[in-house]
């Protein structure tokens, strides 16, 4: 109680917040990250634990091993994640040039002797102790951010509202070298991902749409003279003449895909149970930590469980797509869309594979298949999500 000019008044106690009051008060950043999104990438990161743990558990050479580095690779991605929405994807802005002239540098580095080979693609570099990384993965975030931000710089300073035909020329430049050196690995299920996300970027950035309708003719065009000149690897004509005849020498090019429809196909609805799958346990499909773990899913935990990862994948598009139609500036939504595109293509890619009804090519489902550099890179991607995020206005 307290007087003033001779009168009194009660002061009303307020007490103090401690650390976890302001992390949780309204408006905050706890409050502010988009929770659905990151509760389902984690559930997704969990059942990858499980069907990790199944598909590698009789395996002589690591064993149980795996499942370690897969939940060590979570850990890892979950702070890169968490330092992600520290720094923030404007403060990750300025830092563009640097990020894209290290990812350019990592991925000539595997043409080099340092780089390794693995089930026919030379896009790997070698760290010692068993562990590898595939720095194409993280091309993919650099290429969105330089792309995003050139094609955002002129229309959020507010000299135009879309991009002209010499910034989308620059922008695409950007893109093409680092293109061009993960073709020469080879390794096409990124540059797959890549052009998807260039597209996603396209559309999202407002570029005249003879753009979009003028990249996808080239693609075609491209693709059709690649094949006619044979310039692509032996391994990689016999997974697409699979795709084009599933019949064609099972034994062989075809094993895979056929071993991956005979696993899902045994699961029925709820599946044969977690270890107990004879396809998987029996190791008949090969790479199925990593390339076809979505067989383990399918044959262990049935038409459920595998429907189950499809709706947890389809809230992480979900949620991304509100951040892209909430981000504060041209540049977040951008940046969200080139991330939509990428993990929306990438999924269907892998699921569309061990289905057969998309070619082999060796891309891991996000979240959920065994590997750090792609474990890495789409919980940074999770971070600059959050950060758009948290930095879009209240009201949205």
């Amino acid at each position: 109680m307290s007087s003033s000019s001779g009168g009194f008044y009660i002061r009303r106690y307020q007490p103090q917040q401690g650390t976890w009051g302001k992390l949780t008060a309204p408006g905050s950043l706890v409050r502010r990250l988009d929770w659905q999104l990151l509760l389902a990438a984690i559930a997704l990161s969990v059942i990858g634990s499980a069907l990790v743990w199944s598909a590698t558990r009789v395996r002589d050479d690591i064993g149980e091993g795996f499942l370690f580095r897969h939940v060590m690779f979570t850990a890892i991605g979950l702070a890169l994640m968490a330092g992600t929405v520290w720094l923030g994807h404007r403060t990750l802005r300025g830092a563009v040039p640097f990020l894209y002239a290290a990812s350019v540098l990592l991925i000539i580095l595997v043409l080099t002797p340092l780089g390794v080979t693995i089930n026919g693609s030379h896009a790997w570099l070698s760290l010692g102790g068993g562990f590898t990384v595939q720095p194409s993965e993280f091309t993919k975030i650099t290429i969105i951010l330089g792309m995003a931000m050139i094609l955002a710089a002129r229309v959020d300073a507010g000299d135009r509202e879309h991009p002209d035909h010499r910034t989308v020329l620059q922008a695409l430049g950007l893109a093409t070298l680092p293109i061009l050196i993960i073709m020469l690995m080879p390794d096409l299920g990124s540059v797959m991902v890549i052009a998807m996300a260039i597209l996603g970027v396209l559309l999202a950035s407002g570029a005249s749409n003879r753009w979009v309708i003028g990249l996808v003719s080239a693609a075609v065009g491209g693709a059709v003279v690649i094949v006619s000149l044979g310039m692509l690897d032996e391994y990689q004509v016999a997974r697409f003449a699979a795709f084009a005849n599933p019949a064609l020498d099972p034994a062989g090019v075809g094993y895979n895909t056929n071993q991956a429809r005979i696993a899902i196909g045994s699961g029925g609805a709820l599946g044969k149970g977690l270890g107990e799958g004879s396809q998987t346990t029996g190791q008949f499909v090969p790479e199925q930590q990593t390339d076809f773990i979505f067989t383990v899913a399918g044959e262990e935990l049935g038409f459920v469980g595998a429907g189950l990862i499809l709706v947890l994948i389809g809230v992480v598009l979900w949620r991304a797509c509100r951040i892209a139609q909430h981000a504060s500036d041209l540049y977040g939504t951008i940046v969200a869309a080139g991330i939509i595109a990428w993990l929306g293509f990438q999924s269907f890619e892998n699921i569309g594979m061990a289905l057969g009804i998309m070619p082999v090519a060796g891309l891991p489902l996000p979240f959920v298949s065994y590997g750090g550099s792609s474990m890495f890179a789409v919980w940074i991607a999770v971070g600059l999500l959050q950060s758009i995020a948290v930095q879009r206005p209240m009201s949205a």
